[in-house]
């Protein structure tokens, strides 16, 4: 029994704590720039001229006189003028974005502050405040850069209003978008009593509820606040996740002396009737102060007017050996209900919640993935033959935990007798870089080693106010962890035959040193390459205009740059449509000048791999910037941007519709085309998605490398504390849970980037799950007991594109078909 308990704190640690997983999902534009908010959906206090109208508030457009602008100038202290958006649903607000009035050059006017103020019925209006109180956010500081802001709190509203906000007298302009998604919970309001503040030995704790936007008296009414703002507690309550912020801050709290009945009653209103399936509480069990998760609830719901006399009652296990915090779910029974009342009772002298999530019949992501067991199923007080033996039920769990943990000791022995390995493999691998940097004869032999006695700094610095959408935050597991989950694998015995493997340690290596992702390619054909010169030309660095900072990662930066006189400079073999007057649209990869030894030798290195790669369909490398820092590498930019949003701007339907299956055949068949080449070298791409293809004229495409350093797209990734970053969504099931990236993993990818393009990009991969459940979703195609989910067959796209995604996604590689074979089945 001692081991089973051993081995049940063990499997508990593995379990994933879900933290910020709407702030890391809901992150796309909700339509200000891309046309998804109709004109009529966008309102405004008042407008200079029917030109400046609030319809021309759009982020990134330059219709009519080029933004949104109020009638007269905007004074210090008033909040008379605004621009308002009706999103006609609930949305979960994450991030806004403003610009102002550039008009080509002709306009200068721009908001250097403004507030927000948001509703959910369009009645009762609230100011947005940030974790601080502060209510003024800073905007712009000239009238062409965009300038995205996190709302932290983020918000549940339909309608926001942008306020603009002046210290003196002047003229304003707008253009404005917000980013987030659709609040599929439903819930517009949760009444409970006020958070208490907890004294400590060492000082006081406040579990307050800082961030409700209803009244708050001795009671909290007619709001939202902590329990849906999408971020979970730490184990460890008297610390955050948020910075700046007193001890307690996460979660929302209530000592039992409050509360002779014993119990905490919060009530939830919804918009609508809905059918609930499950309702998920994340609680604070750190017992050692007190704290437990709650002991029963018991939940009431509402129909119509009425409350039914029958409640539904619920027992989680008490928890007093895992002080870690968890979600526990609680089976609804499929009850209809408007709104529900909850009471939970105390199991020790503090209950803290920071969480609490529905599940209904809206909820598209939890009908797919059953939710998790808890051992125990929902009882009502009158229904005795609804109550289950716990006793059995333990020893169940205890065997079966006992038989896990023997497996994970069985996995940890292989896993460590694989390191060993592929120690041995990296150390003779360093050395072949080594000597394959060393032997890069760009123009000098001694380039990469004189910068230490002369070096200059960047011409011109990146724009300070293009901030990150996606922050790297600490709340992610490491693959390890990933594994353990599915202690089986290593019954596998499936090896790709003629394909190299790349093991999990290589996982770490996704990511380059200017964030982009980094080719797989075997020793041998590195080999092969070392044994050539690079002939790239040094290009001069005076001649790049800097446009946009596209993305960084930890060593270096990617941006949207001009190069004058690309024309000239370039080898016969590369042809430009573009007059030799005009500035060629480049991507520039640069290593920061503080960039260690083993930066600038991976840099180095992929000059050497991108430097052989010569397809119509592959993103080239033009020149190199390598005679002072900061290195630079400059690569074919195409002028439409990515794929993703180039097919996002269109509507896949209906009049508007510019593009037919024909071309996005087109599209995908370019796609394969590179893809076949790259395959051809034996070269693995391992992030393929329509994020990393361009688009050029008459829907050129070409595959590209550096989508990964854009924050963007940061929400497509899973993020590793201090490793790397996953495309997940995109991965095949042998690449996540062992590590293998193939040829074969990136025809799953392809598979994933032909049903972006057939969906018009609209929707992420998977979007209906959690990161979690694309991961356990593996696992079963991994089990291959027919439980695996398939991403669906878009409305447009045909049986036959269809049944070449499903082949794409075969559980067996070998089975998966080459890019040629793909190639040949679309030109078809």
């Amino acid at each position: 029994l001692k081991s089973c308990s051993l081995a049940l704190l063990l499997v508990i640690s593995l379990l994933p704590v879900l933290v910020k997983y709407r702030m890391s999902v809901c992150r796309y534009p909700l339509g200000m720039s891309g046309g998804q908010i109709q004109d009529e959906d966008i309102s405004a206090s008042s407008q200079w001229s029917e030109s400046t109208a609030a319809r021309y508030g759009r982020l990134d457009f330059e219709e009519g006189d080029g933004a949104w602008c109020p009638e007269i100038t905007v004074e210090p202290d008033s909040l008379k003028e605004f621009l308002q958006i009706d999103l006609r649903s609930l949305h979960f607000i994450t991030l806004v974005g403003t610009q102002g009035r550039h008009a080509g050059g002709i306009g200068n006017e721009f908001a250097q502050m403004y507030k927000i103020k948001y509703s959910r019925d369009g009645s009762r209006w609230i100011s947005w405040r940030n974790r601080q109180g502060k209510q003024v956010i800073e905007g712009n500081r000239n009238a062409y850069d965009i300038v995205l802001k996190d709302l932290e709190p983020p918000i549940i509203a339909r309608f926001v209003r942008f306020m603009p906000v002046t210290d003196h007298s002047m003229n304003v302009c707008m253009r404005v978008e917000l980013y987030g998604c659709e609040w599929l919970d439903g819930l517009v309001s949760y009444n409970a009593p006020a958070g208490e503040q907890m004294n400590l030995p060492s000082h006081p704790v406040y579990v307050n509820d800082t961030v409700y936007d209803g009244a708050v008296i001795h009671s909290m009414t007619e709001g939202l606040g902590q329990l849906t703002d999408g971020v979970c507690g730490l184990d460890d309550f008297t610390q955050s996740h948020v910075y700046n912020v007193w001890p307690g801050y996460d979660y929302v709290g209530w000592s039992n002396e409050s509360f002779p009945s014993g119990f905490v009653e919060i009530m939830f209103e919804f918009d609508r009737t809905r059918n609930f399936t499950t309702m998920k509480v994340h609680c604070n069990n750190m017992f050692s102060q007190h704290v437990k998760a709650f002991r029963q609830v018991v939940c009431y719901f509402r129909s119509e007017s009425d409350w039914e006399a029958s409640p539904l009652s619920f027992s989680p296990v008490v928890d007093e050996k895992n002080p870690s915090a968890r979600f526990v779910t609680v089976n609804l029974a499929n009850h209809m209900a408007s709104a529900i009342k909850c009471q939970f009772y105390f199991a020790d002298a503090w209950m803290l919640f920071s969480e609490i999530t529905f599940q209904s019949d809206t909820a598209m992501y939890n009908t797919t993935l059953a939710p998790p067991k808890t051992g125990l199923t929902p009882n009502t007080p009158d229904d005795p033959t609804h109550k289950v033996d716990d006793s059995n039920t333990r020893i169940l769990i205890g065997c079966l935990v006992a038989i896990i943990f023997i497996l994970v000791a069985i996995i940890v022995i292989i896993l460590w007798r694989q390191v060993w390995q592929k120690m041995l493999e990296k150390a003779s691998r360093r050395m072949l870089d080594d000597e394959l940097t060393a032997s890069l004869s760009i123009q000098s032999e001694t380039f990469a080693y004189n910068h230490n006695q002369s070096s200059t700094t960047s011409e011109q610095e990146s724009n300070s106010t293009y901030e990150r959408i996606f922050p790297l935050g600490p709340d992610y597991q490491e693959p390890s962890r990933l594994i353990c989950k599915l202690p089986e694998f290593a019954q596998s015995s499936e090896e790709p035959d003629g394909v190299p493997h790349y093991a999990e340690a290589d996982i770490v290596n996704l990511q380059g040193v200017t964030g982009s992702n980094t080719y797989a390619i075997p020793a041998v054909t590195m080999d092969l390459l070392s044994g050539k010169d690079v002939v790239v030309e040094e290009f001069p660095r005076k001649l790049l205009t800097f446009k946009e900072k596209l993305g960084e990662g930890q060593f270096g930066e990617v941006h949207l740059c001009e190069a004058e006189g690309m024309q000239e400079f370039m080898n016969k073999e590369f042809l430009f449509d573009i007059p030799e007057d005009q500035p060629v649209l480049v991507a520039v990869k640069m290593l920061r000048s503080d960039a260690n030894k083993n930066a600038r030798n991976d840099f180095l290195k992929e000059i050497k791999i991108m430097s052989r790669l010569k397809d119509p369909n592959i993103i080239r490398l033009l020149a190199v910037c390598i005679y002072s820092d900061p290195l630079c590498m400059i690569t074919e930019y195409m002028e439409n941007g990515d794929l993703n949003q180039f097919l996002s701007r269109h509507e896949p339907e209906g009049q508007l519709a510019l593009l037919s299956n024909a071309n996005l055949c087109h599209m995908a068949a370019q796609i394969a085309s590179g893809m076949k080449y790259l395959s051809s070298l034996n070269f693995v791409h391992r992030d393929l998605a329509t994020r990393n293809c361009l688009v050029g004229k008459n829907y050129t495409i070409k595959i590209a490398d550096f989508g990964m350093s854009r924050n963007l797209y940061s929400g497509d990734y899973y993020r590793i504390q201090g490793r790397a970053v996953l495309p997940i969504r995109w991965m095949s099931w042998e690449s996540i849970l062992l590590g293998k990236f193939t040829t074969a993993s990136d025809v799953w990818a392809f598979g994933v980037t032909l049903w972006e393009i057939l969906n018009f990009c609209k929707e992420q991969p998977y979007s209906q799950l959690t990161d979690e459940q694309v991961i356990e979703n593996t696992g079963e195609f991994f089990r291959d007991q027919k439980r695996q989910i398939y991403l669906p067959q878009p409305v447009l796209c045909p049986d036959s594109l269809y049944k070449i995604m499903l082949s794409c996604w075969r559980r067996n590689t070998k089975e998966r078909p080459s890019f040629q074979e793909i190639h040949r089945a679309l030109l078809d």
